[in-house]
């Protein structure tokens, strides 16, 4: 159950990337490399000759529609969201062809942040997109999913958000619970973990740069057509490592990854509700550990 459901998060995800209301259009355009490394064959867990690599384009834009504040400071915001992620692997050594060569995750949605009261907040998001692996785009390769967050605000630095989200991964309209927690420090010293994105400790050597160690959660979603029927591959990562960050000015900053990709692999469903309650009887495909290199820009305007 627990290898199908991140399927389906590896939709939902992005609504959690914006929780923050801007009052300017925020952005960041990120690319990552992974070398190849060993295809691990899920029957007995043995590595193989097979080879994969992974590379990827980000970009996650938010552009404020409307954002007022009310007499306590609290901010009530709508924007739009705009997200694009393509990747491409070149896989060596198979002696059927397993994954795709690239797969495309692009999605337009809107979101509302609203105050509910002194300690809490409500965040409202709808989205479509195409998750596909370029191979024939057509209906199938379009998803919806919308999500409701009730947060509640112990502090400047601790939340803690919980609703439904209503999700077509599956084909027809279903509800997937979603939690979103975001914790961190002040100081020089700063500690962050925001679930289901990842965590980081680092050391602020002044205004302009900061080193951090990071741990991200990621992944993406395709829709295949397999024997005429139609799939969903989901694709999930968990990488580590260090990350400077250097603050350009007050509108860019950027980023520096090295470390780590501790865990990649895949998962195919059938577009079934019933899914998401079987348990597989084989663990899914997966990929050793290797290298992990990515470059971002951040920059948000007035």
């Amino acid at each position: 159950m627990k290898r199908t459901l991140s399927t389906a998060l590896c939709c939902i995800l992005p609504l959690g990337y914006w929780v923050n209301a801007q009052s300017g259009i925020s952005a960041e355009l990120k690319t990552e490399y992974i070398p190849a490394s060993s295809y691990i064959r899920p029957e007995d867990s043995a590595k193989t000759n097979s080879k994969s690599d992974f590379k990827r384009v980000d970009l996650n834009l938010s552009i404020p529609l409307s954002v007022k504040k009310d007499s306590n400071g609290k901010i009530r915001a709508w924007s739009m969201l705009l997200s694009g992620s393509y990747a491409k692997m070149a896989h060596k050594n198979y002696e059927t062809a397993l994954f795709p060569d690239q797969m495309l995750n692009a999605q337009v949605g809107i979101q509302h942040l609203r105050p509910l009261g002194k300690k809490w907040s409500m965040m409202m998001t709808a989205s479509v997109g195409v998750y596909t692996d370029l191979e024939k785009i057509d209906f199938d390769d379009v998803l919806g999913q919308g999500g409701v967050l009730f947060i509640r605000h112990f502090n400047p630095n601790l939340s803690l958000g919980a609703g439904p989200v209503l999700t077509t991964a599956f084909g027809v309209p279903m509800i997937l619970p979603w939690i979103y927690f975001d914790w961190k420090t002040n100081g020089k010293i700063k500690f962050k973990i925001n679930f289901p994105e990842g965590m980081e400790a680092g050391y602020l050597f002044s205004d302009k740069f900061a080193l951090k160690a990071v741990v991200e959660l990621n992944g993406m979603t395709a829709e295949r057509s397999i024997n005429g029927k139609s799939m969903l591959l989901g694709y999930q990562q968990i990488t580590a490592g260090l990350r400077p960050e250097l603050k350009i000015n007050d509108k860019l900053t950027v980023r520096l990854t090295g470390g780590t990709a501790i865990l990649r692999s895949f998962s195919e469903n059938d577009r079934k509700i019933s899914s998401i309650f079987r348990d597989k009887k084989i663990a899914d495909p997966r990929f050793s550990s290797t290298f992990y290199a990515a470059v971002s820009l951040r920059w948000n305007l007035p």
